[in-house]
């Protein structure tokens, strides 16, 4: 359960601890999706239409559709990814 923030004096170490295990959560799942979207590039997928209705008479055709995107979007998650781990890390140093 997540810890409710009640403000007050000082640094309230129990949500800064949730908040900064959330953010390094955050970073990882970055890398994995960049690391992914490196490896597969772009996927397929099917539609059917219909193009003739006749009454009892229905011909349909199968369509497919490409999505793509480039590399370079694995490499950016990759790299923020790494981005936010570090952040987290530093902040929680000091």
């Amino acid at each position: 359960m997540r810890p409710r923030y009640v403000p007050q004096r000082g640094i309230n170490l129990d949500y800064l601890m949730w908040l900064f295990t959330r953010i390094s959560g955050l970073g990882i799942v970055l890398i994995a999706i960049g690391i992914v979207m490196m490896v597969y590039t772009g996927f397929n997928y099917v539609t059917t239409e219909k193009v003739v209705d006749l009454g009892p008479i229905e011909i349909n055709a199968e369509k497919s559709h490409n999505v793509q995107w480039p590399p370079i979007v694995g490499l950016v998650l990759i790299v923020g990814g790494i981005a936010v781990i570090a952040l987290n890390r530093k902040r929680s140093i000091l």
